[in-house]
């Protein structure tokens, strides 16, 4: 059964999926989405655990943000929504793009809350210098003009050539979640973004089971530089998803779900 609540935690109002019984799944959306970009995961998912996607802080109906929004503060919110929710055993951290930034600072400062790592379509490198200039150049343009332009030519990118076709409702959706979150939250979480450390070197620390997820079409986090992240981590494995580019659990969630069950199964 769907379950939408509003939950307080560390300061802020959040809006909230929680669905299921059994160990818990948190799902952690991308840049500039909500918890509904885990919509094909939540009925098949939700059979075999407990399944947590909040909207993060300033995102979908939450409350607008300013300034800069860091990971860590992401991170924090993470841990005080599970404080919240009274889940304090360990949990599977499921994040995606963002999601995954996110997912390194909440293993950095909570890892003892953890029994396993999900990252799908993600990064460990911080930003080059000249892509952090664009995304806090980025950020001015948003403030001033909105994320219309903007989140067309990003929507080009976020799917598999062929999806952007075959699934139009899903990315009218998309565009139509992009387009209407907060100009003053955007900007703040692409600042955030521009100043993440590199966790490139810190892979080797990660020692819990991490399962590694990338599209192959995705020209965002590139499979190949996907293969290297979990060749660095020592407890990883690698699934390529057919058919998907940046947003393999929504363009192919069959294959997707399956690994995410087999997954979580291997952790009990």
């Amino acid at each position: 059964m769907t379950c939408l609540r509003q939950v307080s935690a560390n300061g802020h109002e959040f809006n909230c999926y929680d669905s299921g019984e059994g160990p818990t799944l948190l799902f952690v959306h991308g840049f500039p989405l909500d918890h509904t970009q885990w919509s094909a995961q939540f009925d098949e998912l939700s059979r075999v655990a407990r399944v947590i996607a909040p909207d993060l802080r300033g995102f979908g109906v939450n409350a607008a943000v300013e300034g800069t929004l860091q990971m860590s503060d992401f991170a924090d919110d993470l841990a005080a929504l599970l404080d919240a929710l009274d889940i304090s055993t360990p949990i599977t951290l499921c994040g995606l793009s963002m999601g995954g930034y996110i997912a390194w600072q909440f293993w950095d400062r909570y890892r003892e809350r953890l029994n396993g790592l999900i990252l799908c379509d993600t990064r460990a490198k911080n930003d080059t210098e000249a892509v952090a200039r664009g995304r806090l150049q980025l950020a001015e343009r948003v403030i001033r003009d909105g994320f219309q332009t903007a989140g067309e030519d990003m929507l080009k990118k976020l799917l598999a050539p062929e999806n952007q076709t075959e699934l139009p409702h899903v990315a009218a959706q998309l565009l139509t979640v992009m387009t209407t979150t907060h100009r003053t939250t955007i900007a703040a979480a692409l600042r955030g973004m521009a100043e993440r450390p590199d966790m490139t070197e810190r892979l080797g620390e990660i020692n819990l089971p991490v399962l590694v997820i990338c599209g192959s079409e995705d020209v965002i986090t590139p499979a190949e530089e996907m293969r290297q992240v979990a060749a660095a981590l020592p407890r990883a494995t690698y699934v390529e998803v057919p058919h998907a580019g940046h947003l393999s659990p929504l363009e192919n969630p069959g294959i997707v779900n399956g690994e995410i069950r087999a997954f979580l199964g291997s952790l009990s």
